[in-house]
């Protein structure tokens, strides 16, 4: 019988977004049909930094954090982070998701998707965001392949996730990073749309499996009516309320 290869998930985090966070930590552990070998958070970045892991100079300009190497905002404290999720893995088949996604399928299936031969699999988005801002006022960039790295599963024994090393992660520009300029075109596979639908800009015809709240999640001033708000809540409070019992016992 075939061993099945070493999943696990990954989870940006930013101090900003600890309930985003509990909710899609949550959703993952309800949704999830196997028993996951780990659930875990690409962060703190003081975490990341303490252990060696993220070495690359960022700033505070204007109250937002700035990466020095790409001389550009950083929307989360995760934005480069990310691709640190096969060093954090170390082995096996690795998603990223952002902190602001509501999972709302079996990650199972999704594993079951992904072509074995790729380095990376993704929803290949044709996001073009026609707002000058995002999520708490911070600015929306576009980019070739945007929003491709928001939802990413890493095959860590690929070569060419290999090669993206700790020391390139550090780096490289966010851009190059987010582009997925380290890699061939066909080194890229390809998700069902539903694994990162998108708030506002994906098929409404789509079931999601995986809700990403791009633009900003329901705890957001102006963002608490987006389609899957009410569900977003109703995970935030189960969240909360598993975590007490926890302290509790």
């Amino acid at each position: 019988m075939m061993k099945q290869p070493l999943r696990s998930v990954w989870i940006g985090w930013d101090s900003r977004e600890a309930d985003a966070y509990a909710v899609a930590h949550y959703t993952t552990r309800q949704r999830y049909s196997d028993p996951l070998p780990r659930i875990g958070a690409v962060g703190p970045l003081y975490e990341l930094r303490k252990s060696g892991l993220y070495t690359r100079p960022t700033e505070k300009r204007d109250g937002r954090l700035w990466d020095v190497i790409s001389d550009a905002p950083m929307s989360t404290e995760f934005a480069i982070a990310r691709f640190l999720t096969p060093a954090c893995a170390g082995a096996g088949l690795a998603l990223f998701m952002d902190a602001d996604v509501l999972v709302r399928a079996d990650l199972a299936e999704l594993f079951a998707s992904v072509d074995a031969t790729k380095a990376v699999s993704v929803v290949k988005h044709d996001h073009r965001p026609l707002n000058a801002t995002k999520m708490d006022g911070q600015v929306q960039t576009s980019y070739r392949r945007k929003n491709w790295s928001s939802v990413m599963v890493f095959n860590c024994e690929h070569p060419k996730v290999e090669a993206l090393t700790v020391e390139r992660v550090n780096a490289m520009t966010g851009r190059e990073l987010h582009q997925f300029a380290w890699l061939d075109d066909d080194d890229i596979g390809e998700l069902h749309p539903k694994w990162n639908w998108l708030v506002g800009h994906s098929d409404p015809a789509i079931e999601p499996g995986v809700v990403h709240f791009t633009d900003g999640y329901p705890q957001m001033a102006g963002y608490e009516n987006v389609a899957y708000a009410d569900e977003w809540r109703a995970a935030l409070e189960m969240a909360e309320g598993a975590d007490a019992l926890l302290a509790a016992t």
